[in-house]
């Protein structure tokens, strides 16, 4: 593995959940996998579980971590070629980029669209720049279009809590939020799932189709209340508009999804990628009861990254 930066990148999800797991069981196993290596993470944006699990996973493998928020700690970065730099912009990305490719053995990068233009955003640009000027290889913490650690560490979920004996029934659903949010998650999971042995449907207000490149596969209905009849697992998630792009068309609450709602449901366990706003996306009676799977989706993070640097390590380094 070269690089993580979707489920294309990965020959074999069912293996590599199966792995992650494993890691879960033992997680020092392969402690001295990473000695002498050093991951850069850089974020471009906050974060909480993205780099604390990374460091986390990379510390078990014996990697060194070094962490750098681009956005608080370094040069204002500037992204498009052939530009006179003449303004706020500092560094450019060939530089910053070829740089890291110097002092680190993989990298890890963090970043956000901006919601303005979705042909720049959906281009992947400063993902896809990291990636040549660096050289070496990268993992993505978040980007544009995905999110694909936090959608590994949702199956790896699934697969632990997943009813015996059937394909289990998986639903994506839109929630209000204050704020207009990317369609990172969203997309990154349903890419995910409809490469996974699930049934997956995905419910929305009209006007907040996803890409098709993300949902081919998937059940698609505007009806929450049948889309959750007989669920298994419901993934609640905001996101904004990509037709009408980045913006926010609703703030219907009668979306928002309570323990009375999962009442249609097979005893539906409730996830979510966090942060989450109480009482604005997803209730407190649910976050607070026995439904609820966010702390151990958050958990699995580590094993996510972890089996990803693992595959990185073994596939693009000698044994020491």
């Amino acid at each position: 593995m070269r690089q993580f930066t979707s489920v294309k990148d990965v020959a074999d999800i069912s293996a590599l959940v199966t792995e992650a797991l494993v890691l879960k069981r033992n997680p020092f196993a392969y402690k001295d996998l990473g000695r002498n290596k050093t991951l850069g993470l850089i974020f471009l944006n906050p974060s909480l579980r993205t780099r604390l699990s990374s460091q986390k996973a990379a510390a078990n493998l014996g990697m060194e971590a070094i962490v750098m928020n681009i956005d608080k700690e370094g040069w204002a970065l500037e992204t498009q070629d052939g530009v006179i730099m003449n303004g706020t912009t500092v560094e450019h990305i060939r530089e910053a980029a070829g740089v890291m490719g110097q002092y680190f053995d993989i990298l890890a990068i963090r970043s956000f669209p901006g919601l303005k233009d979705r042909d720049e955003d959906y281009s992947e640009d400063i993902l896809n720049k990291f990636i040549k000027f660096s050289g070496i290889p990268l993992i993505s913490l978040e980007s544009g279009t995905r999110h694909p650690l936090q959608s590994l560490a949702d199956l790896i979920t699934i697969t632990e809590n997943k009813p015996e004996g059937r394909r289990p029934k998986v639903v994506l659903t839109w929630a209000p939020h204050v704020k207009a949010l990317p369609q990172a998650v969203p997309n990154s999971f349903a890419e995910w799932m409809c490469a996974a042995e699930v049934d997956f449907v995905i419910t929305h207000p009209e006007g907040y189709e996803l890409d098709t490149q993300f949902t081919n596969g998937a059940t698609i209905t505007y009806n929450q209340e049948e889309a959750l009849a007989d669920a298994d697992f419901i993934y609640v998630k905001n996101w904004s508009s990509f037709q009408d792009y980045g913006k926010v068309l609703s703030t219907d609450q009668s979306w928002l999804l309570t323990q009375e709602r999962l009442g249609v449901t097979n005893n539906a366990k409730v996830m979510h990628c966090l942060p989450v706003r109480r009482g604005m996306e997803l209730s407190h009676d649910i976050l607070d009861g026995p439904n609820s799977l966010v702390i151990q989706e958050a958990g699995n993070r580590v094993w996510a990254a972890q089996a990803v640097l693992k595959r990185m390590l073994e596939t693009n380094f000698s044994p020491a």
